[in-house]
């Protein structure tokens, strides 16, 4: 079906929320509208298939990201012959456009699995096969193919000739194939990860878009602070995801909330990796705000007491003068 006017005056007329549409709007069928008009592309007939959809088989995912470490750490090479570069407008333009499909994959996402969590439970919603509905595996794919978009993150910081810290280059590598294997794997556990990574972008590219403008915000520190959170949470729901698997196929006799859905290698993939990013950002954090917050502080204290007049002038002893014996008559 086309996109008309008055399809969307349809869509948009505003409408009591339900489970169904929990944002009182079915933004799905908007959205399957928009790109069958736009892209010639029908969002409800997708199917993942690996071999035939691009980047769903191993060898061109490692060759991809092996590149993408070869141009950041070759062009680094590169540019220290060259003058940096600004490239404002296309830096804001990638991070309003991140920031924008980020909340759209996130929007679609909630609205698809509202139902299924209000009508079947959170253990169900984790850990059957249900969850993994055409809808949503469709926006699984998409939010991966994403994270090779933000591999320009680290281009823009080579040709601005900016530091490249271990963590950044890890975690843009490490999350492509983080998604890879959970689409490969069928882990229904993967839209905590995801919704939550998507909820912390649109903060993320936003606050980039801002600094790329020139304004400046008080909550920087938060969207670092926003990544722990973010990992505590994924790290809570995995490993339960990940216990009550293995426990329920190996260990039987150990307590479980019975078998989950998914590959054993993209869950224990998926462990490590997030594991390692919660140490890793809580480390950066600890060096960058921590530490940065105790210099502050320090500086602080020494100017206050200049001002206050702590560093007094050397007052002058007072100088004893000898007396002259008395001559005795």
């Amino acid at each position: 079906m086309a996109v008309t006017l008055d399809s969307v005056i349809e869509y948009l007329q505003p409408q009591v929320p339900t489970v169904d549409r929990p944002f009182g709007i079915y933004l799905w069928d908007i959205f399957v509208d928009a790109c069958t008009t736009l892209l010639g592309w029908n969002p409800s007939e997708f199917v993942f298939t690996q071999g035939v959809l691009p980047l769903s088989t191993f060898n061109p995912v490692v060759i991809t990201i092996a590149l993408y470490y070869v141009v950041i750490l070759g062009g680094r090479e590169i540019m220290k012959g060259f003058a940096p570069m600004k490239l404002s407008f296309l830096f804001r333009v990638h991070n309003i456009l991140l920031t924008f499909i980020s909340g759209l994959l996130l929007a679609l996402l909630v609205e698809q699995l509202f139902p299924i969590i209000y009508r079947h439970g959170l253990f169900y919603a984790i850990c059957n096969e249900g969850s993994w509905t055409q809808q949503i595996v469709t926006l699984y794919y998409l939010n991966y193919l994403t994270k090779y978009v933000e591999l320009l993150d680290t281009v823009f910081l080579v040709v601005k000739k900016k530091p490249l810290t271990f963590l950044h280059c890890y975690h843009h590598g490490a999350t492509a194939a983080l998604c890879y294997s959970q689409l490969i794997g069928h882990t229904s556990v993967s839209w905590v990860v995801i919704s939550l990574n998507l909820g912390v972008h649109v903060v993320m590219y936003w606050y980039y878009f801002l600094s790329s403008c020139g304004i400046r915000v008080w909550w920087k520190e938060w969207v670092t602070r926003l990544q722990i959170i973010q990992f505590v949470i994924d790290l809570g729901f995995v490993y339960f995801a990940s216990y009550t698997y293995f426990t329920s196929n190996y260990f039987p006799e150990l307590p479980n909330a019975g078998n989950c859905a998914g590959e054993e290698f993209a869950a224990i993939y998926g462990c490590l990796v997030l594991t390692s990013y919660l140490f890793l950002f809580i480390a950066f954090y600890i060096s960058v705000y921590h530490k940065k917050g105790k210099k502050a502080a320090a500086a602080k204290a020494a100017a206050a007491s200049a001002t206050n007049g702590e560093k007094k002038e050397p007052v002058a002893s007072p100088v004893k003068v000898a007396k002259k014996p008395s001559k005795k008559a």
